[in-house]
């Protein structure tokens, strides 16, 4: 049975989650009027554990921070504490054929450089994602809701071995050869191209290193959409992408609806 003592402690608890819940919050300013000027070109993710600042989750293509090119956005709460803690882009099939389109144009480069190099690039992200694991591990509980230790001793550690074990792995990958006394046969293992993926929500850094790490070690270009519900590690993950050099276009990530960005990227021809 509960006690009143209990009771009132669960309902001022309730109360504080409520008033959390409903304090105003500041807003990053944007200029929705002028879709070219929302991004400046150069612009970098900063202080995005603030509580008190709502920010802005945009698409990154081709190197570079897009605004959706609906102007739209999606509200992105702290299960916690049901408080708005980012508005992250409405995507639609323009931003889709974008992505593609720069996946597409840094193909060839990318799947041409040597492995060894390839490699390099996939463990330095590994190595960025260790150095910001308390960075990543509170971003990754304000946005899932999933206790801050799981996410510092599991999720973000393994999402950061994706990497690693790719890179390592990719390396002892030979092209066999077949010799007959007549002929000579060649099994190869050429990269396929552009690999769209879509993550869920339960691991959110996780499973979406677990589509990147691997397409890109093979030499193939990425766009990935993460769960509307869980977008805020991946959209740091961008972060990590430009600091760690790896080449414009070689990884998207376009933020939305699985109606209106999913549908679009996995039925792209």
């Amino acid at each position: 049975l509960m006690t009143t003592n209990s009771v009132n402690i669960i309902d001022n608890l309730i109360s504080t989650i409520d008033t959390m819940a409903a304090q105003p919050q500041k807003e990053e300013k944007v200029d929705t009027s002028d879709p070219a000027k929302c991004v400046p070109k150069g612009y970098r993710i900063k202080d995005i554990n603030n509580d008190d600042t709502v920010q802005y989750v945009y698409n990154f293509i081709n190197g570079e921070y897009c605004v959706p090119s609906s102007g739209e956005y999606i509200d992105n709460v702290n299960p916690a504490t049901n408080k708005v803690i980012s508005r992250i882009a409405s995507s639609n099939k323009e931003d889709i054929d974008y992505a593609v389109a720069s996946a597409e144009a840094a193909f060839e480069a990318w799947s041409a450089t040597d492995v060894s190099k390839r490699a390099e690039y996939v463990q330095k992200i590994s190595q960025l994602i260790k150095s910001r694991l308390e960075e990543f591990a509170i971003l990754e509980s304000r946005d899932n809701g999933k206790p801050k230790i799981m996410a510092q001793m599991v999720d973000i550690p393994a999402a950061a071995r994706q990497f690693s074990d790719s890179a390592e792995y990719a390396k002892f990958v030979e092209t066999d050869a077949l010799v007959k006394d007549d002929s000579l046969h060649y099994l190869q293992r050429p990269p396929l191209g552009v690999v769209g993926g879509i993550s869920p929500w339960n691991y959110p850094l996780l499973l979406i290193s677990g589509k990147i790490a691997p397409a890109i070690m093979y030499g193939n270009c990425t766009i990935l959409k993460p769960s509307e519900l869980t977008p805020m590690t991946a959209y740091l993950l961008t972060d990590v992408i430009i600091e760690s050099g790896l080449p414009a276009g070689v990884v998207n990530i376009v933020q939305g609806y699985g109606k209106d960005a999913g549908s679009p990227l996995v039925k792209h021809p």
